[in-house]
């Protein structure tokens, strides 16, 4: 399935859609690599709704269809065919610009690699997706003070990447991540390159951030122990979707 470069271009993302709809809604979702007999299907009608609010933990073993998912439900790929819908606008009636909104404005990316500029410092890094933004220079300095200071960084500011901890490096990674006030926080195995109690204070953190920035959070992982956090736990098996309350 492509995506036609025509289209609405995200202005019903900026203005968050339906208050009183879910956050993700997604309908009978199918996506395959490959054809014939080599095709791997990784999601088989997958169908689940996230309500305003919540975090939400999606688990499964390694090749399950996680990434794969995370991936569709911010825009960064296409199904074969089903619905995604996010805040109230159905993903497939958005052109390219309209993604690049959507991704812009509307969600944050939390990566297990962490995604850090190596050469700009902690503050930096966080002010990015403003810049992209044309945020009036004073506005971005505030908020990327008051996003180092909610993740415990205050006095990390002006540190790069290489000279903060792993944990760290990801608290700034979060930081970044809320930086345009996004609805939707999308983090893949956000603890997946740290230790058992850094990757604790993480998700401890981002049980935070739901609370104190009112966003939603779906976030993949592979660790019984921080499922845990979540308000619902998705379990991905043979391509479809199991809810654990």
């Amino acid at each position: 399935m492509t995506r036609s470069t025509e289209g609405r271009t995200g202005t019903a993302l900026a203005e968050g859609g339906p208050a009183d709809g879910p956050m993700v809604r997604i309908e009978d979702l199918h996506r395959s690599y490959g054809t014939g007999a080599a095709a791997v299907h990784a999601l088989r009608g997958v169908s689940f709704e996230i309500p305003r609010g919540e975090l939400v933990a999606l688990k499964g073993r390694s090749g399950s269809g996680k990434t794969t998912l995370l991936n569709l439900v911010g825009g960064l790929d296409a199904p074969d065919g089903g619905r995604i819908t996010v805040g109230g606008t159905d993903l497939s009636e958005l052109g390219e610009d309209g993604l690049l909104e959507l991704r812009r404005d509307r969600i944050g990316f939390i990566f297990q690699s962490f995604g850090l500029i190596p050469i700009l410092t902690a503050a930096e890094n966080v002010g990015v997706p403003m810049r992209l933004r044309r945020t009036d220079a004073h506005e971005r300095e505030e908020r990327v003070a008051l996003l180092l200071s909610l993740v415990g960084l205050g006095d990390h500011a002006q540190q790069r990447p290489g000279e903060l901890s792993g944990g760290q490096q990801q608290r700034v990674a979060i930081a970044r991540a809320l930086a345009n006030r996004p609805a939707l926080l999308i983090a893949d195995e956000p603890t997946g390159q740290l230790d058992a109690e850094t990757g604790l204070a993480v998700m401890h953190l981002l049980r935070a951030v739901v609370r104190s920035e009112g966003v939603t959070v779906l976030v993949a992982t592979h660790d019984p122990q921080l499922l845990g956090f979540a308000d619902r736990v998705l379990e991905l098996s043979d391509g479809h979707i199991v809810e654990h309350g």
